[in-house]
């Protein structure tokens, strides 16, 4: 049974209009528009029937889309309009060749993307904020970009504590994001794991370490940016809490992030005929060998 599709685009984006326009051909021919939304602006999940949620934009816009959308339910298809596009698993090439089937009815094939919780508990023990990542959560140190402490403990058990620019805990689909570029690991999707990358620590042996997705997570700000400025005016901006660089919390000293699995994942439509490993090769460059000198 064909079906219907509701389509999130990136307007922004070089070329967005031909490729809009292609794609809604695409699903128009083989199955049904249900609704077409501008997915850089916020918007409300219209109230009509769709059981696929087409996102053509970068993995930014995938992003976005995929926290908007998380209490559907609903699969997820990525069309890549972006620089790299990792999660994305779909350019305009790929997706014609498949459209018959991805928009037709035939069996999806989606890989389970899990995500992180982190809740921010203040010194008094008040919740300050909660909210989920698919990619990442970052404690990143912020205006005036002094260093800051964070004690981490996994599952209540004390660790190390972290002394530099911040932290990342990552997902296995964001070790290929900021994870990666901070000198983290990267780990293969639907392992359940967790990883824990320092930014610029202040040590030469903190290394990035890989737990189980059970693990809880606690990071206590011990020192932290953002207090009163020297002339007694009001705040900076300072150290903050991101999820997936789209969403920032200010987080202050005292404060505890409690870091956790989310119970829910998001249901992402891959690409039968293309291997995890070769997408690595071919858009993250892994593994590529030296380039022979030219005369």
């Amino acid at each position: 049974m064909p079906r219907n599709v509701l389509l999130l685009t990136n307007p922004s984006k070089p070329d967005a209009g031909e490729a809009i326009t292609a794609v809604r051909k695409l699903i128009q021919r083989h199955g049904s528009l249900a609704a077409e939304i501008d997915a850089t602006r916020p918007f409300d999940i219209p109230d009509v029937p769709f059981n696929l949620i087409a996102v053509l934009g970068g993995d930014g816009t995938l992003l976005s889309a995929a926290r908007q959308t998380l209490h559907t339910g609903v699969p997820i298809l990525g069309i890549n309009l972006g620089t790299v596009g990792f999660m994305a698993e779909f350019d305009l090439g790929s997706l014609a060749s498949h459209a018959e089937s991805l928009f037709g009815g035939a069996p999806l094939r989606t890989q389970p993307t899990p995500l992180l919780r982190a809740e921010v508990i203040a010194a008094d023990g008040t919740t300050r904020a909660a909210d989920t990542a698919l990619n990442e959560i970052v404690v990143t140190a912020g205006p005036p970009y002094r260093m800051i402490a964070i004690d981490a403990a996994i599952d209540g058990k004390p660790g190390p504590r972290v002394t530099g620019d911040g932290i990342i805990i990552s997902t296995p689909t964001g070790s290929t994001a900021y994870n990666v570029s901070a000198g983290g690991p990267i780990v293969a999707p639907g392992l359940d794991a967790h990883v824990i990358t320092p930014i610029a620590a202040h040590s030469l042996s903190f290394r990035p370490i890989v737990v189980p997705s059970s693990a809880r997570i606690s990071l206590t700000l011990v020192r932290t940016n953002g207090e009163e400025n020297a002339q007694g005016k009001g705040t900076n901006p300072g150290t903050e809490l991101m999820l997936d660089g789209q969403v920032h919390h200010r987080v202050r000293a005292g404060d505890r992030i409690e870091i956790t699995r989310d119970p829910a994942t998001i249901p992402l439509v891959i690409d039968g005929n293309v291997s995890y490993w070769q997408t690595l090769m071919d858009k993250m460059r892994w593994a590529t060998p030296p380039m022979p000198r030219t005369p």
